[in-house]
């Protein structure tokens, strides 16, 4: 037997070794779970090491892609488009109100400071001060009648022409995106407090990222089971906007946040405001969309930034949420809602009184009109036109900044006018017609400097707002608006020789004749089935004889006229039958515009030019080419044409002009086929004119009654405008001679021949035969050069 203390010793050892297995096991599971957690830490420290070192080189890579376009500014792609210089004249037709809406464009403000770049009205008396400092010209502008400048002083010293700089029309993008930049300096106080209050309100507290604000909007958000309000700040805003797709995903919300949080250590506070105040998206105004306050300031309440009032800075900062929701012109009543929570935000704030609060929601919306934003000067078209142009251009690439246009906007004001009083006249004739009240044809006008191609007044349709199709480009048949081309094939048979030499004194009968068309039969007939019998090449343009002008094109040949519409600019497909001479083949205003520049420049032709130059930021030109052109005419053969289409309006369908009261120097040619056409020129100004439908239906008015009389309202207009006022005759060149013929031989006129008349030739084709119809003795040439 074992004693009791062996006992105990075996008991003890039993123990131990029980301990020993348990303290063996756990030492085991520890050692497992100890080499696990090594493993997980290493594994873990690894990832968070790779993960680490991956955020650094993708945050390197966003912060090396902002950087580039920080550098570069972020609208690099942007770029300021300009009217052509604006220069008042002594004696202009212009009001005070004419004069201050372009200053304002050019970049003067309106004050009493009589500062740098400011203007002043007081007692009939506009007052400026160039900008560019103190030392600036200082100009007083007395009027006459409230519509006309009757004396320009500078410095006290009476001058006749004041420069008043280039009016700044939009900034646009690529994108159709069109903005007015403005520095943080010239956002109005008020408008910084409506969009914070709107937006942002800790905005100059946080730095990027406001986890307060964060953590609210995801406590509402579950609650509400749904999206009830959003966590971004302004800078989160803008980073989304120049930099990221608007995808609801984790990965971008990532991105964002780093960008974010690098952006706001690059640029200060007042940076980053003032580039989210050019970026930002106000919805969409005709073609294009509306970004920067600005802008939105323009196109909602036709003023500056600057001079915006309380619940006008309210609504535009309340559209930033939802701007096609609450854009005022669709949903005013959102709008309102909206515009009257930011006041009350604001109120919440602090920045603004009970009073102001109540003040400004019992306000109207106060918008502008239709037409009374920067486009009220009528050019949206023309804009276009400028933004077709800049899309082959690169701007980062190039440094474009700046581009100069040709457009005279106190020529487009008077074309919006003339377009609006005429249209009118043509509305209540084709009411009476067709018997209807809502018939509405369209219309188009095209103006420019018949010495340089350049553009000065554009205009594609009645209403952009209506419709955006730019009539300036749509192809129609010109009708007897091409005529003179035929002409001008026939007079060159003087210069290039032919089988028959035309001169203005040769003549055509316009009986009934059938021509061959592709094998088949053509029988044109005149306006109203008139016959004139024996004419002159001059009575068959003034009287736009169709039979004699498809004769005259079947003598000198189809494919030679042709070809005189093809060194004209005319390179549509034109061709070579009877009816090319009548102008049945469709051309767009455009090319007619381009091609009269050979018969008033003379006879060289000019491709319109839309922009004058191109420029850096620094004003640098970049590569601007000159506008194109070349000699299509011969120049003694281009004043017979002139004085051709001088006849048109002295006796011809275009009498109208005259009696119309319009009394300078011109020439020009009406054109009717399914439309109205009318295209003229005095010495300092080419202006086509359209009318007709869009549907291609017939018009039913002849040129003269329906374009004619908006083409005297706009000319008589423009010659009340300096640059364009001065029209003088149409200089001769040398090698012309005149002599008085018999208008019914073509010969040399006798004492009897009772219709005679002086005619020009050039030298070495006037008729040497006396006329043979009335027996006399000839009158030999009179004159010649």
């Amino acid at each position: 037997m074992l004693l009791e203390d062996e006992k105990h010793d075996v008991g003890m050892k039993s123990g131990d070794k029980r301990w020993r297995r348990i303290f063996g096991v756990a030492g085991r599971a520890c050692s497992r779970l100890l080499r696990r957690m090594r493993t997980l830490l290493l594994t873990t420290g690894i990832s968070l090491i790779l993960i680490a070192a991956a955020t650094g080189v993708f945050f390197h890579y966003c912060a090396k892609a902002m950087d580039k376009q920080l550098r570069e500014g972020p609208f690099r792609n942007s770029v300021n488009i300009y009217a052509a210089e604006m220069v008042f004249t002594d004696g202009d037709n212009l009001s005070i109100e004419d004069l201050t809406s372009v200053l304002r464009l050019a970049g003067y403000e309106e004050s009493t400071s009589r500062g740098s770049g400011t203007f002043h009205v007081s007692a009939g008396l506009l007052e400026l001060v160039a900008p560019g400092g103190s030392t600036q010209p200082r100009a007083r502008i007395s009027f006459s009648d409230k519509r006309k400048i009757a004396r320009i002083d500078v410095n006290g010293r009476d001058v006749k022409t004041w420069e008043a700089g280039y009016p700044l029309m939009a900034n646009l993008s690529s994108g159709r995106e069109k903005r007015h930049l403005v520095t943080f300096a010239e956002i109005p106080q008020v408008l910084v407090r409506a969009v914070v209050s709107a937006e942002d309100k800790h905005f100059f507290k946080h730095r990027g990222i406001d986890l307060p604000r964060i953590m609210k909007a995801a406590y509402v958000d579950v609650h509400a089971g749904r999206k009830e309000q959003g966590a971004s700040t302004l800078t989160m805003q803008l980073v989304r906007g120049l930099w990221l797709q608007p995808e609801k995903r984790w990965k971008r919300k990532f991105v964002e946040a780093m960008m974010t949080v690098y952006l706001e250590q690059k640029w200060s506070k007042e940076e980053i405001f003032e580039t989210y105040a050019n970026q930002v998206y106000l919805g969409e105004q005709l073609a294009y969309s509306i970004h920067g306050f600005a802008q939105g300031s323009q196109t909602f309440f036709a003023k500056e930034l600057r001079d915006l009032t309380l619940p006008e800075a309210a609504l535009l900062a309340g559209m930033v949420q939802r701007p096609s929701y609450f854009n005022p012109y669709r949903n005013p009543e959102r709008a309102r809602e909206r515009r009257n929570l930011v006041l009350a935000l604001m109120l919440g704030n602090g920045y603004i009184t009970e009073a102001d609060y109540r003040g400004g929601i019992g306000s109207t919306l106060n918008l502008a009109g239709p037409q009374q934003h920067e486009d009220s000067f009528g050019a949206p078209y023309f804009l276009d036109r400028v933004n077709d142009e800049l899309q082959k251009i690169d701007p980062a690439e190039d440094g474009l900044k700046n581009v100069y246009t040709t457009i005279d906007l106190n020529l487009q004001r008077e074309a919006l006018d003339a377009v609006n009083t005429g249209m009118a006249e043509v509305d209540k004739l084709l009411a009476k017609g067709h018997g209807k009240s809502d018939v509405r044809a369209e219309a188009a006008l095209i103006a420019l400097d018949p010495h340089t191609g350049e553009i000065k007044a554009m205009l594609g349709g009645r209403d952009y707002e209506r419709s955006q199709f730019n009539r300036i480009l749509a192809k129609r048949p010109p009708g007897s608006v091409f005529k003179p081309f035929v002409y001008a094939a026939a007079l060159d048979t003087a210069v290039s020789g032919g089988d028959k030499i035309f001169t203005l004194a040769s003549t055509v009968n316009d009986d009934p004749t059938s021509f061959l068309s592709d094998g088949k039969p053509y029988q044109p007939a005149n306006f109203r089935h008139e016959l004139f019998g024996t004419l002159t090449l001059r009575q068959a343009l003034a009287k736009s004889d169709n039979i004699a002008a498809v004769k005259v094109a079947q003598e000198v040949g189809y494919d030679a006229v042709v070809a005189m519409a093809r060194r004209a600019g005319l390179t549509s497909q034109i061709a070579a039958t009877p009816s090319v001479a009548l102008g049945s083949y469709a051309v767009t205003p455009l090319e007619i515009a381009g091609a009269y520049t050979t018969f008033a420049n003379g006879g060289r032709w000019l491709k319109p030019q839309i922009i004058a130059s191109l420029r850096n930021g620094e004003g640098e030109s970049i590569g601007k080419q000159p506008g194109e052109s070349s000699q299509a005419l011969d120049p003694r053969v281009a004043y017979l044409m002139v004085t051709m289409l001088q006849e048109v309006m002295r006796s011809g369908t275009a009498a109208g002009v005259r009696s119309r009261g319009f009394v300078l120097p011109a020439a020009g040619k009406t054109g009717t086929s399914h439309d109205g056409w009318f295209a003229g020129f005095t010495s300092e100004l080419l202006c086509i004119v359209w009318v007709g439908f869009d549907d291609y239906r017939e018009l039913n008015l002849e040129g003269a009654r329906s374009a004619l009389p908006i083409w005297v309202e706009f000319m008589k207009k423009a010659s009340q405008l300096g640059a364009y006022r001065n029209a003088k005759a149409f200089p001769q060149p040398a090698g012309i001679i005149s002599a008085k013929i018999c208008v019914d031989s073509g010969k040399l006129a006798g004492d009897l021949c009772t219709g005679a008349r002086y005619e020009v030739f050039i030298i070495g084709t006037e008729p040497q035969e006396s006329c043979n119809i009335h027996t006399s003795q000839p009158n030999l040439a009179l004159s010649g050069n």
